[in-house]
């Protein structure tokens, strides 16, 4: 069988596309990379007049070399067959001199149904295609939207149990409320005393602890993962940029093969990396704008070469991108050194050791010929949700907001007129508190009511999954230290 994926940190492990999705993460620790992903090309003009399944169906062929065409097609018409209130799946808005891709019209409310809708069926056809019977246990960290989006994707799936880990006061009270409901005879959700780096270094510590998974082995079971670390979840996003793409040659904004800037509202660094595989890809991208809050490891490390998670943490209304260590850094590294594994085994043992390190001058450089960064505080944060809405009309949620600030701000220092596109997050009533602060004052009524309240004075539409929530049974309470997170799984795979 033809291998097209690699370790990160290692060239002689290799795997197919569809042991990738089901393992995850290779058993080095690196993560999984299409070697000779230049040397694939999507024709633009063959997309030209395509739906959004077609298109997906079109991206992920190239990608997922084991997988047939028949089978691919089976994958993406159950992910996106009736689970989105729009057939667009990712509808793109004008908003001023702008454009905003709608990524939030799925079953949860956020990016992340793209891909966690298609991850499931992908992984269930992976199992099929390697004779596979273990049962898999998915480990997943959430800073929020992933752990709700994950739940939803693979809730009820033969052969699967799921277990997610977010840290306890550090998602919002409307993404809290979605995991501890999630109904499902697979689904486990545990509160961790940490943040969501602690929860993101436990789950990937089982990964790689041997004696944890022969233990699991003996009792036919594996690990796998529904974080962007999964070549599985990543590569569906490649998708809607090109999407987003096609759509603004349909409208005449642009003409084919005129460039485009991205703003993505940017954490684990899965999104905009999406965008850089979409540009390696053949789509025409002039700059990838890399927005980042308070907690700016990503802006200082495209500004400088140098990423050092030795800092405060700081817990902001964008929690999704409360993030000091961006996993998916690690394949950019990959491409930008080169193809050269033992440098970025190198960086990653001086990332887990002193927490820090620093790029060459060639990679450098290449990542500024890629990139742009901002980093947009939550005063402006709260400020653009506000000047978007009063202007437009048009409600950003707190994590867009800081993706629209940081391409307003690029376009005001480097003077550059290319037309831009920016990749929402998650419905602005996913953080209704934040939101409503932002426009009107703090308010002493819960998100709930909250939601309600910000409903009546904008008109802008509550989804309908999150309308019912607040009086769901609550199902999961479990909370565990960091420390704790292996036991919780053992009593799972028990």
């Amino acid at each position: 069988m033809f291998q097209a994926y690699e370790s990160t940190r290692n060239s002689n492990l290799k795997s197919s596309a569809s042991i990738a999705v089901l393992k995850g993460i290779a058993d080095d620790g690196g993560l999984y990379v299409m070697r000779n992903l230049e040397s694939i090309k999507i024709n633009i003009e063959k997309l030209k007049d395509m739906s959004y399944k077609e298109m997906a169906e079109t991206i992920l062929k190239e990608m997922l070399d084991d997988f047939s065409k028949d089978k691919i097609k089976e994958c993406v018409d159950k992910a996106y067959t009736g689970k989105f209130s729009t057939d667009e799946i990712a509808p793109v808005a004008k908003v001023g001199d702008n454009y905003i891709t709608e990524l939030f019209h799925g079953p949860t409310s956020a990016f992340k149904d793209v891909a966690l809708s298609i991850l499931p069926h992908l992984m269930t056809a992976s199992y099929g295609m390697n004779n596979i019977s273990n049962e898999v246990i998915i480990l997943t960290a959430t800073s929020g939207d992933t752990g709700k989006a994950a739940l939803e994707g693979f809730k009820n799936v033969d052969g699967i149990k799921i277990a997610v880990f977010y840290p306890e006061g550090g998602v919002s009270e409307v993404q809290k409320t979605q995991m501890v409901t999630q109904e499902g005879n697979n689904t486990y959700v545990c509160a961790i005393r940490g943040n969501f780096d602690d929860a993101q270094t436990g789950v990937k510590k089982m990964f790689t602890n041997e004696s944890l998974i022969c233990e699991l082995k003996k009792n036919n079971k594996i690990f796998s993962s529904a974080n962007s670390i999964n070549i599985g979840r990543l590569v569906p996003q490649i998708v809607y940029y090109f999407y987003s793409y096609m759509k603004l040659v349909e409208r005449g904004s642009i003409k084919m093969m005129d460039k485009v800037n991205f703003s993505v509202p940017t954490g684990n660094f899965g999104n905009i990396l999406a965008g850089f595989y979409a540009k390696m890809l053949g789509l025409p991208v002039n700059k990838l704008i890399c927005g980042s809050n308070e907690n700016n490891v990503l802006y200082d490390f495209i500004k400088t070469g140098i990423y050092d998670r030795n800092r405060k943490f700081y817990k902001t209304i964008s929690p999704s991108m409360d993030i000091l260590v961006s996993s998916n850094l690690e394949r950019l590294l990959y491409y930008m050194s080169g193809k050269n594994n033992e440098e970025v085994k190198s960086l990653m043992e001086l990332l887990s050791t002193e927490g820090r390190y620093e790029v060459s001058d060639k990679i450098k450089k290449e990542i500024k010929d890629y990139f742009y960064a901002e980093c947009v505080f939550e005063s402006d944060t709260e400020k653009t949700i506000k000047e978007t809405f009063e202007n437009y009309g048009y409600l950003l949620d707190t994590h867009t907001a800081v993706a629209y600030k940081a391409l307003e701000d690029y376009k005001k220092e480097t003077k550059d007129k290319t037309v831009s596109v920016i990749m929402s997050t998650a419905s602005p009533y996913k953080f209704s508190g934040s939101v409503y602060e932002s426009l009107y004052g703090k308010s002493d009524k819960d998100e709930f009511e909250i939601m309600e309240e910000l409903f009546k004075k904008t008109g802008v539409s509550i989804p309908n999954n999150l309308r019912g929530l607040k009086n769901k049974k609550v199902i999961h309470t479990a909370v565990c230290e960091k420390g704790e997170m292996e036991d919780f799984v053992k009593k799972i795979a028990e």
